[in-house]
């Protein structure tokens, strides 16, 4: 189905989300369409940041707003559901859009499989009614469902459209750049160069599929690196636990600007403890590239100056590799906690691959080698 007739259908004038490559179809839509703006379209940190934003909306015109995301994002947004949303509190209405990764015979990857096993059922316990959008899904099929929405929005509940794989297209090209020069996957190879033999936790999406090729480049063992391959926003506080646990390692972060923004008080939490063996290396193109390239606000933060609002000792942010090689080799050496802002461009190789390990493997091997150094 053409995106312009499923937001024909829905007849909504306010969107909020997180990018999703299964919704890309929508996100590329709403950009080509509104841009970024804060009466149309907003692009959230979060899900619930979107859902809570998505209510604000309604108090003040009485529509009913759309909150579109990944179904990993369900997670995130059943605190607002549960406790603003629902009709036995304050009885906001809002449509959902899902795109259903890890759908039940749909090959897709280990972080997405459980998740989609419950997507439905999630959405039905949190009391919001589903309706399943596939490629055979016709006008009249969701015309009918927008028609029992209605109903159901009409009672201060919410309803929901789980988008599956290619169910959405647009003809359309959107291109997403920015003026850095320096490469993600370039940046992450000077970080191993300096890191060596010390752990890595690296965050979800292409960062962790460009280290595991650049091991394999290097013919490195891959026990060095936890590639946190879901949980987006959650691998500095991963990186936190294992160096708070081992006090005499180094341990390294690789992290990206749509990943902090989603938990962002995890820099607080960091700041506050202060390991004095941990490098958090922010690589910030202002983009949700792995699913799509869809803007974050990140390109606009000061991170140096939130860093070391949250007690970072060091923070310093680079656009060069000289630069960046420099501020990689200072924290190595320094026995303080480490914030390196990378500038990076959007674009990654077109023939990226994904690990060939398995989660649990890369989970026993780490472990293992922590286990290692340890002694």
């Amino acid at each position: 189905m053409q995106v312009q007739k499923f937001v024909e259908i829905i007849g909504a004038e306010f969107y909020a989300g997180v990018p999703d490559s299964q919704l890309k179809a929508l996100c590329n839509y709403l950009i080509n369409t509104y841009g970024i703006d804060s009466r149309h379209h907003v692009i959230a940190a979060n899900e619930g940041n979107a859902a809570a934003l998505a209510a604000g909306y309604h108090l003040a015109t009485g529509k009913v707003p759309v909150v579109y995301m990944q179904n990993s994002g369900e997670g995130n947004i059943i605190n607002p559901v549960a406790s603003l949303l629902n009709d036995k509190v304050y009885a906001i209405p809002m449509i959902f859009v899902v795109g259903w990764r890890g759908e039940p015979g749909v090959h897709d990857e280990p972080q997405h499989i459980y998740q989609g096993e419950v997507t439905i059922k999630l959405l039905e316990d949190m009391d919001i009614k589903p309706f399943i959008v596939g490629k055979e899904t016709t006008e009249e099929e969701l015309k009918a469902a927008m028609d029992d929405f209605k109903t159901v929005l009409a009672q201060g509940k919410d309803a929901a459209f789980v988008i599956r794989k290619g169910a959405l297209s647009y003809d359309e090209k959107v291109v997403y750049k920015n003026d850095n020069t320096m490469m993600r996957e370039d940046i992450i190879r000077h970080i191993t160069d300096v890191s060596g033999e010390d752990p890595v936790i690296s965050t979800t999406g292409k960062a962790s599929r460009e280290l595991f090729e650049i091991r394999e480049a290097k013919k490195m063992s891959h026990k060095y690196d936890f590639l946190t391959v879901g949980s987006m926003g959650h691998s500095s506080s991963i990186a936190l636990g294992v160096a708070e646990s081992m006090p005499d390692t180094k341990i390294w972060c690789i992290d990206g600007d749509g990943a902090v923004l989603m938990h962002m008080g995890a820099m607080a939490l960091l700041g506050a403890n202060a390991p004095k063996n941990m490098v958090h290396v922010l690589i910030n193109n202002g983009a949700h590239e792995t699913v799509g390239g869809m803007p974050t606000v990140g390109g606009n933060i000061d991170w140096i100056g939130v860093a070391k609002s949250c007690g970072y000792p060091n923070a310093v942010s680079v656009d060069t590799f000289e630069a960046l090689d420099e501020a990689l080799k200072a924290a190595k050496n320094r026995s303080e906690l480490s914030l390196i802002e990378v500038k990076c461009s959007i674009g990654a190789r077109e023939d990226l691959g994904r690990p060939t390990t398995t989660a649990l493997e890369n989970k026993e091997n780490f472990m293992a080698y922590l286990k290692e150094l340890k002694g």
